[in-house]
């Protein structure tokens, strides 16, 4: 008797009740922002914007998607608390998870669940990320100086700069000074003014005085 179709129906059955096990339909309910900040039951604090979810069987860290029959709509979002436990319900979503499918206003919706095998954490399924394109430039032999070194540079060159000009500015005053002294003493326009003052003077006192009144007055 040939027993190898009936271990691959027996195995194809197992295969198919284990994918049935893991593809749940029930009502899905969300938590309030209210709860934002308290401890779930794997250690981590809840937030509302984050995209996780509340299940009674499976294990933390598990990766679920929830699919809103209703619009289509999916979200994928990773287990850390367990429940609920209200009868009809199968998972707890996140704020964000629920605004995701369209939930927020119905508060408790009919939707599936099933296991989600990628590594990586999208934050949309349909979501592409663009990351920007980076040039890394190369080092043509360059010495590679400390910070603390390359500080210490600027520093004294600043310095420098500043003593530097302040010579130059102390320079150009007293040359401005010294240019007035010699001005003052060696103009000979201010030389000839008081010669020619002084000769004014004394040729008016040598000179004789012709007036009417003052012959009138000394002839006397």
């Amino acid at each position: 008797m040939n027993i190898k179709p009936y271990i691959a129906f027996i195995a194809f059955l197992f295969s198919f009740t284990a994918l049935q096990a893991q593809t749940q339909s029930g009502n899905a309910s969300f938590y309030a922002k209210k709860f934002t900040g308290r401890r779930t039951a794997n250690g981590e604090r809840m937030h509302h914007d984050s995209l996780t979810c509340a299940h009674r069987t499976y294990p933390f860290g598990t990766l679920l998607r929830v699919t809103n029959p209703a619009n289509g709509k999916q979200v994928i979002v990773r287990v850390t608390d367990r429940g609920p436990y209200v009868k009809g319900r199968i998972i707890d979503l996140s704020a964000r998870a629920a605004r995701e499918i369209g939930i927020l206003a119905q508060g408790i919706a009919p939707v599936i669940v099933e296991r989600y095998s990628s590594p990586v954490i999208p934050f949309k399924p349909e979501e592409n990320i663009d990351l920007p394109e980076m040039e890394m430039g190369a080092n043509e032999g360059a010495d590679t100086k400390p910070l603390w070194m390359l500080l210490k540079e600027s520093r004294d060159q600043q310095a420098k700069e500043e003593a530097l000009a302040k010579q130059e500015s102390q320079a150009k005053q007293e040359n401005h000074a010294r240019q007035k002294t010699v001005v003052k003493h060696d103009n000979p326009t201010t030389h000839a003014t008081k010669a020619g003052t002084h000769d004014d003077l004394k040729e008016i006192n040598n000179k004789p005085n012709r007036s009417k009144a003052y012959m009138k007055r000394y002839r006397k």
